[in-house]
């Protein structure tokens, strides 16, 4: 069965297509605090995928930036009175330590915009070039009137583009901007804030040209998909795509996936709101795996309310799916199994694979003739990234 994915840009489950070395590109982390539950959603559902196409024989070459300058990070070095680039690094340290213990694998490239300066200004250069920008007070705007898609992937109104672009970090309408969704590509620093030199004068990029080009330097002008959470549909996706495309005239990704919004007390799970579970203080109370099943239950573009409750029930399914590892038989596993990955290729409906593996589970601990059961439920497990605290044996 091919694998069916939800593309934002078509609204709709499609065939996905992916090449011998699937090519992704998935917003990363800007570090300046800790992971949040909210991230680990995110980034566990680019895992599974991942795992899910290697075990269709593909290779994966999955890159995930660090946002490590930009108008977050700045002002929290300032009120932390550190550099930079150290509250970076100590935070990067972080966020890698708990993906690890929840069992979400590294990227096989890091990018970081601090490292990726020549190819943000040769990006800026080449749409300079092409008369897809203009300067106004010494700040690079991109023009969004010449590039007439502006706006088909999110398939927001200018109405309200115009407000999220307000809300999510844009400068809005001011004197002497000719559209007010024209947004930064090149800025100059405001006073102890890091600069590099370029054509265009002293500054730093803005925030949606570093990604364009640390993807395109990775992969090259098309990606396979690219990735990130539904609230970097507008304006971070719109306008990476609209600045991508402007300057290699190739589309810039063929397929875009979106992950659900983790809300907590009814809102989204913001640094700003203070309504943030992290994830270092989750890993205090329970292992990894416990985790990671509990993200599991909830599939990846819905969204869901982050409950507490959630954990403990995690800790007695994972303690189920051990006991059953350690059985000597139940039914035979090879239906469960070929539900389990139909539903993985079904927009990647891991919660409905995890209730097969749950039935099967269930067939172990009722006792069965077939002794292949547990170490194929074993086995199926650790594709997901579960690790049971029993090895997995050949099955077949």
């Amino acid at each position: 069965m091919r694998l069916r994915l939800f593309d934002t840009a078509r609204q709709r489950v499609v065939d996905f297509y992916p090449s011998a070395t699937f090519r992704a590109y998935v917003c990363g982390i800007t570090p300046y605090d800790s992971a949040h539950i909210g991230h680990a959603m995110n980034f566990l559902s680019y895992d599974i995928l991942s795992r899910r196409l290697e075990q269709k024989g593909h290779k994966v070459y999955l890159v995930r930036n660090v946002t490590d300058v930009d108008d977050s990070i700045l002002p929290k070095a300032r009120e932390l009175g550190v550099h930079y680039l150290d509250l970076a690094a100590s935070e990067l340290e972080q966020f890698t330590n708990d993906m690890k213990a929840l069992g979400i694998r590294p990227p096989q490239a890091e990018p970081r915009a601090t490292e990726s300066m020549d190819q943000i200004i040769e990006l800026i250069q080449a749409l300079i070039d092409d008369r897809h920008t203009y300067t106004l007070n010494d700040t690079v705007y991109f023009a969004i009137t010449t590039f007439p898609g502006y706006g088909a992937l999110s398939g927001y109104s200018e109405r309200l583009m115009s407000r999220l672009s307000l809300d999510r970090g844009g400068d809005g309408p001011h004197q002497g901007k000719q559209h007010e969704l024209d947004f930064v590509l090149w800025k100059p620093s405001a006073p102890e804030e890091p600069e590099w030199d370029s054509p265009f004068g002293k500054g730093r990029p803005g925030w949606h040209i570093e990604c364009s080009a640390m993807a395109i330097h990775a992969h090259g002008s098309t990606l396979d998909l690219h990735g990130g959470g539904t609230d970097l549909v507008f304006p971070h996706h719109e306008c990476e795509r609209a600045q991508s495309e402007a300057a290699t005239g190739r589309p810039f990704a063929r397929h875009w996936m979106h992950c659900g919004v983790v809300t907590m007390a009814g809102e989204k799970m913001s640094k700003s709101l203070g309504n943030i579970v992290f994830v270092r203080d989750l890993l205090k109370e329970y292992e990894g795996p416990v985790i990671r099943l509990a993200l599991m239950s909830q599939h990846y573009r819905r969204g869901f309310e982050w409950q507490p409750d959630a954990l403990p029930s995690a800790q007695e399914r994972l303690r189920r799916l051990e006991a059953a590892g350690r059985g000597n038989g139940g039914a035979d596993p090879r239906p469960y199994l070929a539900r389990a990955e139909a539903a993985l290729d079904d927009d990647l409906n891991v919660p409905r694979a995890l209730d097969e593996l749950d039935g099967l589970a269930g067939s172990i601990l009722a006792g069965g003739p077939d002794e292949a059961a547990p170490s194929a439920l074993a086995a199926a497990l650790a594709d997901l990234g579960v690790d049971l605290d029993t090895p997995p044996k050949d099955f077949q």
